[in-house]
């Protein structure tokens, strides 16, 4: 990019002499561990083409945008992760929501619909409706979705394990609705190879569960054109303690998986690939994170194209939803937390995300409160709206400092996926413990720098007050799920029993074949069967996965 000459001259006149003992810090480094300079020249970029390493937004490598126009054109979706309690209650929350501006749906389940049990299992005790909506049968999401026209709306779906159930529950429920399957948008999380490595709502062993990833990619592209079938998460690796670095390497690696599986069960890269999206975490350092988003876009772009061998543009692009950090999130003097939100949404956009949800004050004490969830959705609306940073596409472009940024994570990424490789692909990595070994390095040394001061968080080592007055909270109904279990027995004893029987029955034999098993689960969903019901149909024949604790 720049001559020999210019370039000796920059750093014999460019570089600054620092005193140790005249700094704050006595080293300065990202989440990543890369050493943060001074001051970044253009020596630091002696290698960078930016036609091949930037181009023009919306073209490989897509380093600045998937979109030519960025924001000019669109706004991101801004979606706020709800749930809790009810159907009733949850739908009460997105009215709210839509009523206040959010452009899109995001849906929270409670552990037990996570896990694939219904409210009335023995382990579900005390955990129905706590952390997201209790659903069970397709009444539940009729109720969920009452008055929202699901041909209007876009939804998204925390989902994993059970995700081909809700799925067909939804898709059943349009269909009530007089809309048709191409008119239907959103997304399920579908990702169950994270659920492995760090957060732990999974069902079936990996390679069942990849039959089931993959049949849901067959059949969206087949039935739901319009719906992103998986969406690959490093949000949940980073909660779990990880790196920028290691969030990129092992979600695409992750990506790498589904792909390759895709591939194995026969079907045609670009019947799937346009459709798969993925979803990162915003964290607290700005730069890095705005790097890490262009990196992880370069990345995949290159993966897809000198891996997979596409030069269809669309499957080569690297769309995500971000979630601000909810790890970063502190219980002591929760208003901090907008400020938070803001830095990290703001890093979001400035990184050119598809999508975002911004956390609420005081989710690290409870579910949002109503006034809570209207505050992080006006932090966006402020930041689209007022702060003018989405006028223009990829702002950090040629910064010396964040364009050295991005070229060292996504260094370091493809270092960690070349370890992956080795192991046998991210499926094998994650068998032998690796990705698990690596988030839990990282977060044990994150959380000795909290605790011996290195790193400052306000309000909890530093700058802490006493006599902090309690805010008001939203508080679940502990005789929640007492309702539910009657709800679910009503249920039961409403429903056409050999009907779901039959569709169950159908659906195991189903699973101990070959077949795609989303027409068999849209059966038994119509019939009224229960999540649990179906969860367990396909324990039966797949198993569940047993955890191999990793030190």
């Amino acid at each position: 990019m720049y001559q020999k000459d210019f370039l000796d001259q920059v750093r014999s006149q460019l570089t600054v002499a620092e005193d140790p003992a005249r700094l704050r810090e006595r080293t300065f480094e990202t989440s990543s561990g890369i050493p943060l300079k001074n001051s970044y020249t253009p020596a630091d970029l002696a290698d960078h083409d930016p036609l091949r390493d930037l181009g023009a937004p919306g073209k490989f490598p897509f380093t600045r945008h998937v979109q030519p126009t960025g924001y000019r054109g669109r706004l991101w979706t801004m979606r706020q992760y709800a749930g809790f309690g009810t159907a009733e209650e949850s739908n009460a929350r997105y009215r709210f929501l839509l009523e206040q501006g959010t452009t899109g749906l995001s849906v929270a389940f409670d552990l037990p619909t996570q896990i694939g049990m219904d409210p009335d299992h023995s382990m579900a005790l005390g955990e129905v409706g706590k952390v997201g909506v209790s659903i069970s049968s397709i009444h539940d999401v009729r109720t969920l979705f009452r008055g929202i026209p699901l041909d209007k709306v876009s939804t998204s779906m925390t989902i994993n394990a059970p995700a081909a159930v809700l799925l067909a529950m939804y898709l059943a429920v349009a269909e009530e609705q007089g809309v048709r399957w191409d008119q239907v948008s959103g997304t399920i999380q579908n990702d169950i190879l994270k659920e492995y490595m760090a957060r732990g709502t999974y069902i079936f062993p990996p390679r069942q569960s990849l039959r089931l990833i993959t049949d849901i990619f067959a059949f969206c592209a087949d039935q739901v054109p319009n719906w992103n079938t998986i969406s690959i998460s490093g949000y949940h690796i980073r909660e779990a303690g990880c790196t920028a670095a290691q969030e990129i390497a092992f979600t695409l690696g992750d990506g790498i998986a589904y792909v390759e599986a895709a591939l194995g069960a026969g079907l045609n890269l670009e019947s799937f690939a346009p459709r798969l999206s993925f979803f990162f975490n915003a964290h607290n350092q700005f730069f890095e994170e705005v790097a890490k988003f262009r990196a992880a876009r370069r990345l995949w772009a290159r993966i897809m194209k000198e891996r997979f061998k596409t030069t269809d543009a669309k499957s080569q692009m690297l769309r995500f939803h971000t979630q601000t950090a909810g790890s970063t999130l502190t219980a002591q003097q929760p208003d901090n937390n907008i400020v938070r939100t803001t830095v990290q949404a703001m890093a979001a956009v400035c990184g050119g995300t598809q999508s975002l949800h911004t956390n609420s004050r005081d989710e690290a004490l409870a579910l949002p409160t109503e006034q809570s969830a209207r505050i992080a959705l006006r932090t966006q609306q402020i930041l689209a709206y007022e702060s003018r940073v989405a006028d223009v596409v990829d702002p950090f472009a040629g910064s010396y400092f964040v364009e050295s940024l991005t070229d060292e994570l996504e260094a370091r990424a493809a270092a960690l996926l070349a370890r992956v490789d080795d192991l046998g692909g991210m499926v094998s990595a994650i068998e032998k413990g690796f990705p698990q070994r690596e988030i839990q390095n990282a977060a044990y040394g994150h959380q000795k720098a909290v605790e011996k001061g290195g790193q400052v968080v306000v309000g909890v080592n530093r700058f802490t007050v006493t006599g902090e007055p309690k805010p008001d909270l939203l508080r679940v109904d502990e005789a929640l799920g007492v309702a539910r279990r009657r709800q679910i027995a009503a249920v039961r004893a409403g429903r056409d029993q050999s009907a779901v029987e039959g569709r169950l029955a159908s659906l195991r034999a189903a699973a101990a074949g070959t077949e795609n098993l989303m027409p068999r689960i849209l059966e038994a969903v119509k019939a009224e069967a229960t999540v649990g019901e179906i969860c367990d149909a396909l324990r039966t024949v797949f198993g569940e996965y047993q955890e191999h604790l990793v030190f």
